[in-house]
């Protein structure tokens, strides 16, 4: 369940910070990458050069590298990640998540971050028993943060009890076990399309749109995180996929794109095509560069198939066919006649009108109306997060 994952272990000062070593190590066994973030104290415990060489990835301690001021982004990496697992949890750290105190980097990203939080307290008896430990917990819990409970052993004080921090396997068995339930896309086949297509004129040139593929790519990516079988279909981008399961073939031309389609649609549950797919391709192609020798050239260009509504036209009834509109104006008039048109589960749609959404932006701001014309609006968001909203549309239309 953690391969591909991406996975932000916070560490906290506490002798139980030793755990986090070989933890890491369970984590990358799993296939999960792992960005590391320490507060101050843990550097007591453990050095980040340890830390650093199991995950192969620098960790993180400060807001800033001091060296050369480069700032740490909390927000990026509260983004970046499909779970934080803070572990070992101190009572100081608790307190400070619990009542919105950030006064270092992993509480920050803690308050950032976007993703499933799992923390595993680790501290001794009493201070585990104390009703303020137990009140903030309470409060984490209330703000669905998830507790891997600490187990009852011998402590560093030399007592006896509740308070010392999970085994790392105990732990990996949990996030297991816990992801597994977060899987509800599990055992189903999503196709998603994305990017342009470059309709060729000559070897060297040809028309093109301006869709870089960053709203596809994160709806491929999501529906993987979500444990669906992603094939991602995808136009000329320079866009990558970050969940390691997605498959991924690419295309140049219109007529490429529906052949794929065509092959991977009818075992696909989920459809959602994202491509801005050309609607016009030259009628003939020349064999050479085709040189400036004309004051005034012609080109005679012939409508490409419709994919979307070649789609709709085969689609059975247990499939959910999702198209997407951009609209300069009348959107949701055209986005009304293409959702019934084309025999489509949803339409999704935006305006190169509204500042921050469309092409190339890393926000997005849509519109979604389903076949029963339910109509649900999303304000300017991350592209990643719009991609959570439609997915989450998506287990919705699967469970009617």
């Amino acid at each position: 369940m953690l391969n591909g994952k991406k996975i932000l272990l916070g560490v906290c000062g506490s002798i139980a910070s030793y755990k986090s070593a070989p933890l890491i190590r369970l984590l990358a066994e799993a296939g999960a990458t792992v960005q590391v973030i320490m507060t101050p104290e843990a550097t007591n415990f453990i050095t980040p050069l340890t830390l650093a060489t199991l995950s192969k990835n620098p960790v993180l301690v400060q807001y800033y590298k001091t060296e050369t001021g480069e700032w740490n982004n909390h927000v990026q990496l509260g983004l970046w990640a499909d779970l934080m697992l803070i572990a070992p949890t101190s009572a100081n750290t608790i307190a400070k998540m619990a009542n919105g105190l950030c006064d270092n980097l992993l509480t920050a990203v803690y308050l950032s971050a976007k993703c499933p939080v799992y923390f595993a307290p680790a501290m001794d008896l009493d201070m585990w028993k104390h009703p303020s430990t137990q009140n903030n917990i309470q409060k984490l819990i209330s703000y669905k943060n998830i507790l891997i409970k600490p187990a009852y052993g011998e402590l560093a004080s030399g007592l006896v009890g509740e308070g010392r921090l999970a085994e790392p396997k105990e732990i990996v068995e949990f996030l297991n076990q816990s992801f597994g339930k977060m899987l509800l896309l599990a055992g189903k086949k999503a196709l998603v399309t994305a990017g342009p297509t470059f309709e060729a004129i000559d070897p060297v040139r040809f028309i093109a749109n301006h869709s870089s593929g960053k709203m596809g790519f994160k709806l491929a990516d999501e529906l993987a995180n979500l444990g669906a079988e992603v094939t991602l279909i995808a136009g000329p981008s320079n866009q990558e996929t970050q969940n390691k399961n997605v498959k991924r073939i690419n295309i140049t031309s219109a007529e490429e794109m529906l052949q794929q389609c065509l092959t991977y649609f009818p075992g696909s549950r989920i459809c959602v095509m994202n491509a801005a797919v050309a609607d016009f391709t030259p009628k003939i192609v020349a064999n050479q560069k085709m040189k400036k020798q004309y004051q005034n050239l012609t080109i005679e260009l012939k409508p490409t198939v419709d994919i979307l509504q070649t789609l709709g036209a085969q689609k059975k009834h247990d499939q959910i066919l999702i198209g997407f509109a951009l609209e300069t104006n009348d959107g949701e008039r055209y986005a009304l006649d293409k959702l019934q048109k084309k025999n489509l589960d949803l339409i999704v749609l935006n305006s190169l009108a509204d500042i921050g959404a469309g092409f190339k932006t890393d926000t997005n701001k849509v519109t979604m109306i389903d076949k029963h014309l339910q109509k649900t609006e999303i304000g300017l968001k991350t592209k990643t997060e719009v991609a959570v909203d439609i997915c989450q549309k998506i287990i919705q239309l699967l469970n009617k």
